[in-house]
């Protein structure tokens, strides 16, 4: 028998997670998706509400608010000369934002996501684009939902993203085209007995990621060969077109299409998945939120490979570099439409035709057949 002196403690419940204001929210930033002629109105209604209605304080992006079409409509130049504008990698407003509202697709919240490599304000997605697995809200009735979330004590998600640094070579071996594994690892900061070289390598990129970090082959015709590790161990190298680490909000994306299984966010996790990985035994892995994990060139490879963050920044990868993953303390605070349970089954439902399969007729009763017979 064994004796437990302190009890189990309760499993906390996701439903608990609530939006609590501890002041009025003043300060909105609107994001809209770029080059989307129909989106120009919903965008020009949001604004007239908020600023009008609400009296709000608008911030969008500068591009934005010198659009042509806005420009021209003398009606809503009272509204566009109240917007504050900002500018991408110059303006830094992360300090001031109390609310988050995007108008467009999945995108549109990556992009948002990007604007903040701290901490991010919460953010309300509105479903005016594709697909529209991460915008719950539907826009013909923005007014209710607006001023519901202004109330407080919406049900939110907190999805987890990725904290990745690329971290370059330093050593500048002239002449030198690969590594041994042990030159790498020293190169890369892994030094015996778990002991870490802080001073290896450079850090050129330091990214917060909310979907996933894809390592490929890039324009090469060899397969990719990029050794993984976790927590400085080496784990296994992958040969084939490259891997996918992703969050679990990523997992419904090009992990999905991958081979992954789909994560609900708010499970603590990192989804590892190889992209047509040249063996017949390699599946997507779950590995725990806490982990490290590092990316490298394998030292037999024939080629360089190339990295790409939510889609964005894209860049090649040389020997005696890494990429190093882990979870971020900077979640995104996703606003949900209903729950974060019936929001992340609708989206399965609605965008990725979740086991739609056609219904199995049910068995004639025995009655029935004793009629037809006679």
């Amino acid at each position: 028998l064994v004796e437990v002196h302190n009890p189990l403690p309760d499993i906390w419940d996701p439903a608990s997670q609530r939006l609590t204001w501890n002041k009025p929210p003043v300060n909105v930033l609107v994001i809209r998706k770029i080059r989307d002629e129909s989106l120009v109105e919903p965008f020009k209604e949001l604004c007239r509400f908020l600023v009008e209605e609400k009296q709000m304080m608008v911030y969008v992006e500068r591009r934005v608010a010198d659009d042509a079409t806005l420009s021209k409509d003398e009606a809503f130049g009272s509204i566009r000369n109240q917007l504050c504008t900002f500018r991408e990698g110059y303006d830094d407003i992360s300090d001031c934002i109390d609310l988050i509202i995007c108008l467009g697709g999945d995108g549109t919240l990556l992009y948002a996501s990007s604007l903040f490599q701290g901490s991010v304000p919460p953010v309300m997605a509105f479903h005016l684009g594709s697909l529209g697995f991460l915008t719950p809200f539907k826009f013909e009735s923005y007014k209710t939902e607006v001023a519901k979330v202004f109330e407080g004590n919406a049900a939110i998600t907190l999805r987890s993203r990725l904290k990745v640094k690329v971290v370059k070579d330093m050593l500048q071996r002239t002449g030198q085209q690969s590594y041994s594994r042990e030159q790498q690892q020293e190169q890369n900061g892994l030094l015996p007995h778990g002991h870490t070289n802080s001073e290896a390598g450079k850090v050129t990129l330091q990214l917060q990621v909310l979907n996933e970090v894809v390592v490929d082959r890039g324009p090469s015709s060899y397969l990719s060969n990029v050794d993984l590790y976790l927590d400085g161990r080496l784990i296994t190298s992958v040969q084939g077109d490259g891997v996918i680490v992703s969050t679990p909000t990523g997992s419904t994306a090009y992990a999905a299409a991958a081979g992954a299984s789909m994560i609900h966010p708010n499970v603590p996790a990192i989804m590892v998945t190889p992209i047509c990985p040249h063996s017949l035994s390699f599946r997507p892995i779950v590995v725990p939120a806490g982990v490290e994990l590092m990316i490298t060139l394998s030292p037999d490879a024939r080629n360089t490979a190339w990295v790409s963050f939510d889609g964005r920044k894209r860049q090649e990868i040389q020997h005696g570099d890494c990429i190093k993953i882990t979870t971020s303390c900077y979640p995104v605070p996703s606003i949900c439409c209903h729950d974060l349970v019936y929001d992340w089954f609708e989206s399965l439902a609605q965008c990725l035709h979740w086991n739609v399969r056609k219904r199995q007729a049910r068995l004639a009763d025995v009655s029935d057949s004793s009629d037809t017979e006679n």
